[in-house]
């Protein structure tokens, strides 16, 4: 279905009883994955946030079957899983991966592309909070320039990261991947449909997810799905889709809003100067050039 909305999947809940900070956007969007995939998905979590807070003995959050994998072994895992359920003669079930950023972009980047080179019947689901949240918000190789973390201090001559945010969207389409997809969970219903439709191909999904989170981006509990949606409103994020060799753009804003504001609400960016924020807009509108030349556009 065209964008369901959270009333039109399942009632039943697979994820709960969790330890999460309150607003966390990560726990959201498994949530909400595991209940378009519902009780045949076979969950594989790395070391990170949704494993701390989901896997606590003896009470296990996921009432499908989980598993914790090593950090960086994430997509070697859902191999194994796949072709062990499948070997023992199963055919109705989804193996799916959550992991975040750190776990996704860094150490696991490895494991994720090998799973694309054998076209493994998996999904992938990076929820991206944009750093190592539970181990104490350090710099990810997704942590977006400009942003305090405690590796990226924000001083008087560096002002927090240096670097740009990886773009792990177009990395794994660039192995050819029979799916991928941009979300982000200020746009529920967006990313409900792509995990529905990513259910239903043969190969290798990946869906990167925004998921903001309040401890690590420094803003009220209350203002996660804001933050999540106003992320891609003012462009700094884009909801995409790769499938055949091809570009989607999902969303297009007929006008971008203020970058300026979208930054100031997170603590994480309250010591940008204007000449910060005037490179984070040119970057933005580069990225946005690239995207209206490659992508068919809504």
């Amino acid at each position: 279905m065209a964008n369901p909305t959270a009333a039109q999947i399942s009632r039943e809940e697979f994820f709960y009883g969790h330890k999460a900070c309150a607003g966390c956007g990560g726990s959201l969007a498994v949530r909400a994955a595991l209940k378009v995939l519902g009780p045949q998905a076979v969950s594989v979590l790395p070391a990170g946030c949704m494993s701390a807070v989901g896997f606590n003995f003896p009470q296990l959050c996921f009432s499908n079957n989980s598993i914790i994998s090593t950090f960086a072994g994430t997509a070697s895992m859902l191999t194994g899983v796949e072709a062990g359920l499948r070997a023992k003669g199963y055919k109705d079930f989804t193996a799916v991966g959550f992991a975040g950023d750190g776990g996704t972009a860094d150490i696991g980047i490895q494991a994720l592309s090998g799973a694309i080179d054998r076209n493994d019947n998996i999904i992938y689901i990076c929820y991206d909070n944009e750093a190592y949240m539970n181990t104490g918000i350090q710099k990810s190789g997704l942590t977006p320039f400009g942003a305090r973390t405690t590796t990226t201090p924000a001083g008087a001559n560096i002002h927090g990261n240096i670097r740009p945010k990886k773009n792990m969207f177009e990395i794994a389409a660039a192995h050819d991947i029979p799916y991928a997809a941009t979300a982000s969970i200020g746009y529920l219903p967006d990313f409900i449909r792509k995990v529905e439709k990513a259910s239903q191909i043969k190969g290798t999904k990946y869906i990167h997810v925004i998921a903001p989170c309040p401890t690590g981006w420094g803003i009220a509990p209350d203002e996660t799905v804001e933050s999540a949606k106003e992320v891609v409103d003012c462009g700094l994020w884009y909801l995409a889709e790769y499938e055949n060799g091809s570009y989607t753009l999902n969303r297009k804003p007929k006008q971008f809003t203020d970058v300026a504001a979208y930054l100031k609400k997170q603590g994480r960016f309250k010591h940008l100067d204007d000449a910060d924020i005037e490179t984070i807009i040119q970057s933005r509108d580069k990225k946005w050039q690239f995207i209206e030349k490659t992508f068919q556009l809504p």
